[in-house]
């Protein structure tokens, strides 16, 4: 099961969470919904590639990459989305497009929207399309150490 690995994490760092199972749902904004979370409570993990190495974007559900903020945050001009074919295989034991913001068990950077820490807790994808963990900011923060920028902007509706 996809969210073991990342159960076991949080179990091992004595991190207090929820595991949350909802139907099955795709985007984040249908994942929020489906679990009751807020769309800007919901953080969505997002695969970049920039100068050519795998990265983690995490931000919002309701919000989306604004990739002239990021290419100057990060001072590169080599950022783009990764496609499925250069990441399917990085996350051994996840669902596509389900990967949970831990890219410190991946060997992947995690960015994470400034716009997420404004919160106490942060709810993400455990790995599959039907289960989310909702955990304090502080203990992820503590555990994957994510550079905190300015990169995302509200979706217009």
């Amino acid at each position: 099961m996809p969210a073991e690995k990342l159960k076991k994490y949080l179990d091992e760092n004595h991190v207090r969470y929820i595991s949350i199972k909802h139907s099955v749902a795709y985007t984040a904004q249908e994942i929020a919904a489906a679990s009751h979370v807020k769309g800007k409570g919901f953080a969505k993990t997002v695969v970049i590639k920039t100068d050519g190495k795998l990265a983690m974007a995490v931000l919002p559900a309701s919000y989306k990459i604004d990739f002239e903020l990021l290419k100057k945050s990060l001072g590169s001009n080599d950022i783009r989305l990764s496609n499925e074919q250069e990441f399917k295989d990085k996350f051994p034991g996840c669902e596509v497009g389900a990967m949970p913001p831990f890219g410190n068990l991946y060997n992947v950077d995690v960015y994470i929207s400034a716009s997420l820490v404004e919160d106490e807790e942060i709810s993400f994808n455990a790995g599959t399309h039907t289960e989310i963990i909702k955990m304090d900011f502080k203990d992820f923060e503590k555990l994957v150490n994510p550079k905190i920028l300015r990169f995302s902007v509200k979706y217009k509706t």
